[in-house]
Order: C-alpha cells, then sequence, then structure tokens
C-alpha cells in the first residue's frame, strides 16, 4: 500500500505561490477553467498539483494574451495536443497577427509622439503637444 499521498494546497497557499487572488481562483473554477477543486471536510478547497500545473498554463497564457475563451480552448487541446495541433497553430497564427497588427499601431503612435516632442522642442510659442492633441482628425 502507497502510504505517500500528493500534497494538497489551500487556497491561501495557492493564492501566495501563484500570485493570483482567492476570488480569482474562486472564479476560474466557476467558469471551468479548472475543474472542481477537492474540498476538505469543512469546505476549505484543496488544490493538488494538477490543479497547480493548470493554473500556471492559464497564467503564462494570458501573458501571451489568450483571451479566457481562448485559454478555455487552448487546456481542452492540451488534453489530447495531437489531434489539436492544427487547432492550436490556427488560435496561435491568429493571436500573432493581431500581436503584429498592435506592434504597428504602436509604432505609428511612438512616431506621433516623437514628432511632437521634436515640435515642442523647437517651438517658442505655445505648446504643439497639446495643439496637435487638440485637432480633431
Amino acid at each position: 500500500m502507497n502510504t505517500r499521498t500528493t500534497p494538497l494546497h489551500r487556497i491561501s497557499d495557492v493564492s501566495k505561490l501563484l500570485d493570483m487572488s482567492a476570488d480569482t481562483l474562486r472564479y476560474y473554477e466557476k467558469i471551468g477553467l479548472i475543474p472542481k477543486v477537492q474540498r476538505s471536510g469543512g469546505g476549505v478547497r484543496l488544490y493538488s498539483e494538477a490543479d497547480l500545473s493548470r493554473l500556471r498554463f492559464i497564467r503564462r497564457a494570458q501573458t501571451m494574451n489568450f483571451s479566457l475563451a481562448e485559454i478555455g480552448d487552448l487546456l481542452n487541446m492540451r488534453e489530447d495536443p495531437q489531434h489539436a495541433r492544427d487547432e492550436v497553430r490556427e488560435l496561435t497564427r491568429g493571436k500573432l497577427a493581431a500581436v503584429e497588427q498592435q506592434l504597428t499601431e504602436l509604432d505609428t503612435l511612438r512616431r506621433e509622439l516623437q514628432l511632437l516632442v521634436n515640435l515642442c522642442t523647437g517651438s517658442e510659442e505655445g505648446c504643439p503637444i497639446i495643439d496637435g492633441i487638440d485637432k480633431t482628425r
């Protein structure tokens, strides 16, 4: 008989360990991003190592700008990665296209701001930055 058990973590410990609020952890369970968490006799949530792995995956996917709905899809695909490879690739390709569009927009914004700074530096009167923001396009 195996006397070793998998360690379980209380919600407060998981919250500190993963830097997620307890409300966020409960919300993820409520919307099904993580399966129903085991409970102690007193009703305290107890997270397994598998739960922690799933939560780390969610957190990492969020840093890649995936929405919670997309993360849910990725988690489902994670269960059977060989059959989901094309779906994951398409989802990620779409995310990459969105990021590239954001980069283009940010580059345009950077150039506009640099132009305003340059105009303000060379201006003797007024503030072209405020005038530039005040103008309607």
